[in-house]
């Protein structure tokens, strides 16, 4: 496999009616509306012929990503629309640190059928930085949450 592209992150694009704003999401093959659970830490992950787009609809969370031996952290908030684009062969996970439920619409674009090895979670390298996961989550969502699960980690 090649080596894998960036990871982008743009702000939606919207138009004001009224009292109504309406944004557009990207273009995909298959869209997929996603629940990730309050207080959840995930293994990583990687498509080899998928680029996911993902957009927080409600709650917040991040992304962490792992290219070069280094985590990349990705804060997404509903406060905040944006797209952030994994493209294929980027290892990557989820963490919602919040109380509540974070619900997310992925944008999947296929460059090929599902590998075997899609969707199959595989055990961090290294401990993930879950100060550096919060200091970002507090960022986009103005601080609104206590976080009471870190109490435990």
């Amino acid at each position: 496999m090649s080596k894998p592209s960036q990871i982008t992150l743009h702000p939606l694009s919207s138009e004001k009616s009224g009292s109504s704003e309406f944004y557009e999401l990207q273009r995909s093959d298959q869209t997929l509306v996603v629940e990730v659970g309050a207080g959840v830490i995930e293994d990583l992950f990687v498509h080899h012929f998928q680029t996911d787009q993902l957009v927080v609809v409600k709650g917040s969370l991040v992304i962490v990503t792992l290219q070069n031996q280094r985590y990349e952290y990705h804060a997404l908030s509903e406060h905040t629309p944006t797209t952030l684009e994994i493209p294929p062969g980027i290892p990557h996970s989820a963490i919602n640190l919040s109380p509540e439920p974070c619900v997310v619409v992925n944008s999947v674009l296929r460059h090929g059928p599902p590998h075997e090895r899609d969707y199959q979670p595989t055990k961090p390298p290294f401990p993930y930085d879950i100060a550096k996961a919060m200091q970002l989550l507090r960022t986009v969502t103005g601080d609104q949450y206590q976080y009471p699960m870190l109490k435990a980690i």
